[in-house]
């Protein structure tokens, strides 16, 4: 698929369908594409729409699965949105940084693909905004999912989510106490975790 040039062929890669329940048009929406009046178009939208349907089938679909309704963030970003969303100090990465993950139609420096999306898991809201807990949550994920990377921020306990070739499985936050809370070569990146997100709902797949 070209890249589109027409709201005809703006509308036909939105159809684009990713998994069941997700279409590309999901993840195209952007605030900083929106205020600063940016196209929000993939250049790649083959490679896009193959990154974002491994995204989907292997991390959203189970998590909304086994956890109900996950709203989106931030999904896709354009080279110039997110080089933009940088230089204005609005929260996104260098391009470099994001190839392969909210970039999701540029490979990374290794040549590999990638995709990562923003997402908030409704269930959840309610326990963090009581208790202040993300990391049941994050190590639920570790043990049952194949992700590459993830990031947690205070609001709304969002995170990103990444799918990756060669997943990492590293985790990251932004809320206290901040730092990784896990990546390959710490201790506790295996091991026996089940206690932590007692009363969690089984994964479906």
């Amino acid at each position: 698929m070209r890249k589109p040039g027409s709201v005809k062929g703006l509308e036909e890669l939105g159809r684009g369908r990713l998994s069941p329940s997700f279409f590309m048009r999901d993840f195209l929406y952007s605030e900083i594409a929106n205020f600063y009046r940016l196209p929000n178009i993939p250049e790649n939208p083959d490679l896009a729409i193959a990154a974002g349907n491994r995204l989907c089938e292997e991390l959203l679909e189970p998590l909304q699965a086994t956890f109900g309704r996950i709203s989106i963030r931030s999904g896709y970003r354009s080279p110039q949105v997110n080089r933009l969303g940088n230089e204005k100090g609005h929260n996104c990465a260098s391009n470099e940084s994001n190839y392969a993950k909210h970039i999701w139609d540029i490979p990374d420096a290794n040549g590999k693909m990638g995709a990562m999306v923003c997402i908030v898991v409704n269930w959840y809201l309610d326990r963090y905004e009581q208790t202040g807990d993300w990391q049941s949550l994050a190590w639920w994920i570790h043990d049952h999912l194949p992700y590459a990377s993830m990031q947690f921020f205070p609001k709304l306990c969002a995170f990103n989510i990444g799918w990756h070739e060669q997943p990492e499985k590293a985790i990251y936050s932004y809320i206290e106490p901040k730092g990784y809370l896990t990546t390959p070569g710490m201790e506790n990146h295996k091991g026996d975790r089940t206690q932590r997100y007692e009363g969690f709902p089984t994964l479906v797949l």
